[in-house]
């Protein structure tokens, strides 16, 4: 019916009326109901995707520290690593040269010991010679002894 008629309503069209109005508004509060529900859905969504973001976002942060935390410790573990092999190359030249060092003294010290053995050599050798030379200076003259006194 249309609200315009010119006839009264009756008492049961009023009552549908009525019912229809309120079917209507339970509708619209069932509808209002399912909207702010999903507004409460959507916000609750965004919130826990900013919430998983933003726990990503301090794992990542938390990640990338270790990380840099493990380069700095290699780097670290790397340059004590040269360090001490430096050292022991260091090391290792010092006594090759204290062996090199020792060995060319042990050189000069046989080189002094066998030009003193050589020397006493010599000298022994020509304190021979010279007993040698009386010895036989002697044996001339007594050779030459008996020639003299026959003449």
């Amino acid at each position: 019916m249309t609200a315009m008629s010119s006839k009264p309503k009756t008492t049961s069209e009023l009552a549908l009326a009525h019912a229809e109005i309120r079917d209507l508004q339970r509708t619209v509060q069932a509808l209002r109901t399912e909207l702010e529900q999903k507004q409460v859905d959507r916000e609750t969504a965004v919130q826990a995707a900013v919430a998983a973001s933003s726990h990503e976002m301090i794992q990542l942060k938390e990640t990338a520290g270790a990380l840099r935390e493990a380069l700095e410790m290699a780097r670290a573990e790397c340059a004590t690593a040269v360090q001490k092999a430096t050292s022991i190359a260091q090391d290792e030249m010092q006594q090759v040269k204290a062996t090199a060092g020792a060995l060319r003294e042990q050189l000069e010290q046989s080189r002094v010991e066998r030009d003193s053995a050589v020397q006493a050599e010599r000298q022994a050798a020509s304190g021979e010679i010279a007993l040698l030379r009386e010895t036989i200076q002697a044996m001339r003259a007594q050779l030459d002894a008996p020639a003299a006194e026959g003449k």
